[in-house]
């Protein structure tokens, strides 16, 4: 870091750590998150790895983690000693006194949490599980390419639940190729009678590089009509909000209190460590990422190189352009006074000619000293946002 990057550093703690681990049983058509097949000879350099990464970044950086997420790949495929080891180093990057506050997610599929996993989780502090339950219905999980059954992710919840983890998230997915809006309501019904605290629905993408991508420009998948999606988004906020869960995100929606902390350290734009093969980090200024391979990755951390493969220092324009753009991903919006604070300049001014444009449209709003989508603008917040970023 040069001399500023350091200053900010001091300035300004990083209080969120993000932990890719890429290992999965199964790869999964539609995903493009960097991850490769469970290999049990590959599990221990790559913690050792991890490891190291981390106590590199712990000693450059100061601290004061108040969120960690663990993901991937499926994190919970680890042999429960990898785990523990890799969980209780996460861990001990807390002050004592921050213990209680935490929110510490670890990332799991249906049926790979055992209760012996569960107890290693809460043994461990984690005391949120996310998991890809991703639609209620066999035929769909048959095109996504998952390989649990819709009955094993009441079995996971109540695995988690009975160990202690109280905070639960689902993601789901809609807009998957044949899927009726009967079908999707259907998914959502499943997921509100099983209680969980947050859920996350998003809109499937078709990833360049992907075998869906693939299966589409061959013509064995066809996409979603573009109606019938925007028609499922709109229902997931009507049946979501009438069983009491809250949007505060363009895609997540929570029961009071229960908003995904680490997610909103993104979309605030805070600082946070990036640790693992194509783990992405934000600290001092500069966005980075990391290498997405394992072999090359272990291979960097062995040699004492950090394994970036991207570095860029953000000029102060940039970065305020980028907080924008995230935090009208919020339905909090951009809050003028907090970015006027944060910046040295004001968002009316800087971003005078895209306001004025979309508040015209009907796509935001100015109210409460914040600019904010519409529900309208929701529905197209990529071409939105995407003027904040010109």
């Amino acid at each position: 870091m040069d001399r500023n990057q350091k200053e900010l550093s001091r300035q300004s703690p990083v209080g969120s750590i993000y932990v890719h681990v890429p290992f999965c049983y199964a790869l999964c058509g539609y995903c493009d998150f960097y991850k490769e097949l469970y290999d049990r000879q590959s599990v221990s350099p790559l913690v050792d790895a991890l490891l190291s990464e981390l106590r590199r970044e712990a000693a450059e950086h100061a601290l004061r983690i108040m969120t960690i997420f663990v993901g991937g790949g499926t994190p919970t495929t680890l042999p429960i000693p990898e785990l523990s080891r890799l969980l209780g180093a996460l861990r001990d990057t807390v002050d004592l006194a921050l213990r209680e506050a935490l929110e510490f997610t670890v990332e799991a599929n249906p049926a790979t949490v055992t209760t012996e996993v569960a107890a290693t989780l809460v043994a461990s502090g984690v005391n949120r599980v996310s998991i890809g339950a991703q639609s209620f219905q066999p035929g769909e999980l048959l095109v996504l390419e998952r390989t649990h059954q819709p009955p094993q992710v009441r079995q996971t919840i109540e695995t988690c639940r009975a160990a202690g983890i109280d905070n639960i998230n689902l993601d789901l997915i809609f807009g998957v190729p044949g899927q009726a809006i009967a079908g999707w309501r259907e998914n959502l019904a499943r997921t509100i009678e099983l209680g969980p605290d947050h859920i996350s629905a998003y809109a499937l993408t078709y990833e360049h590089g992907t075998r869906l991508t693939r299966q589409l420009n061959a013509g064995r998948v066809q996409r979603c009509d573009p109606e019938l999606e925007a028609d499922m988004y709109s229902a997931t906020i009507e049946d979501l909000s009438a069983a009491g869960y809250s949007q505060y995100e363009i895609s997540n929606f929570a029961r009071p209190g229960r908003e995904c902390r680490h997610n909103l350290a993104y979309w605030r734009n805070e600082q946070y460590l990036g640790i693992g093969p194509s783990a992405a980090g934000y600290v001092a200024g500069e966005r980075y990422k990391n290498v997405p391979n394992s072999a090359q990755y272990i291979e960097a951390i062995a040699g004492g190189r950090l394994p970036r493969i991207e570095r860029e220092v953000l000029p102060p324009d940039q970065r305020a352009r980028e907080a924008a753009m995230l935090a009208l991903r919020l339905n909090e919006g951009l809050i003028f006074a907090e970015f006027a604070a944060r910046h040295g300049q004001r968002a009316q001014d800087i971003f005078a000619h895209a306001i004025e444009k979309h508040v015209s449209l009907g796509l935001l709003r100015v109210e409460e000293g914040a600019l904010r989508l519409t529900p309208t603008g929701r529905f197209v917040a990529d071409s939105v946002v995407a003027d904040f970023l010109a």
